[in-house]
């Protein structure tokens, strides 16, 4: 991923950068169920696998889905709630996967967890290009992840309400969180994080 335009980056690549693994996870939970393949679970803040991966897909195609996405799919074969779903071990793996190709591309730091300058010089130019939407009106799928990626619970909450509160996706109990750093998107699995910082 770079601010040249070279390369579009997958959402859930923005969203770690961005916001961490529970962002990343979140856009991968979103980019399922735009697949058809994840909905909400009975009794409400959980999620669960409701159909295979296939289906119509976002901008890539059917068969393309991305590793992290995969995991999540597979996690999900058993109803979780999304803090749950970061700690399983497919999902906790493609997320560890994850940061290491972020750091290989020189937009997240080895040692010291946080974006480096071109990780940053990056966000800021997708933001200037894909700016906030004021609703779903026209955006294709993968417009939608992007502005999820590009900014958390705001788009979350605009562009796919009804999910983000039956699935839990959103601060607590599906409201959305009032700052988003220290929101539902930030935290991590395993003690790292993708992006932030």
């Amino acid at each position: 991923m770079d601010s040249t335009g070279a390369h579009r980056p997958e959402p859930h690549e923005v969203a770690c950068l961005r916001g961490g693994p529970r962002a990343a996870v979140t856009v991968a939970v979103l980019a399922l169920r735009l697949r058809g393949a994840v909905g909400p679970a009975w009794g409400g803040a959980l999620l669960r696998a409701t159909g295979p991966v296939g289906g119509t897909g976002a901008d890539r195609g059917a068969d393309a889905v991305p590793p992290l996405s995969a995991a999540v799919h597979e996690a999900l074969r058993t109803p979780a709630d999304l803090r749950d779903l970061m700690v399983r071990e497919g999902v906790a793996l493609a997320l560890i996967d994850l940061r290491y190709e972020l750091t290989l591309a020189g937009l997240t730091r080895i040692r010291l967890p946080g974006r480096t300058r071109a990780g940053r010089r990056a966000l800021r130019s997708l933001r200037q290009r894909h700016p906030l939407p004021e609703g779903p009106g026209g955006l294709t799928p993968g417009d939608r992840l992007l502005a999820v990626a590009l900014y958390g619970d705001r788009a979350l909450t605009r562009l796919m309400p009804r999910f983000a509160h039956e699935g839990g996706l959103t601060g607590r109990r599906g409201r959305p969180a009032r700052r988003e750093r220290g929101s539902s998107w930030d935290g991590g699995a395993g003690g790292f994080g993708c992006g932030t910082g």
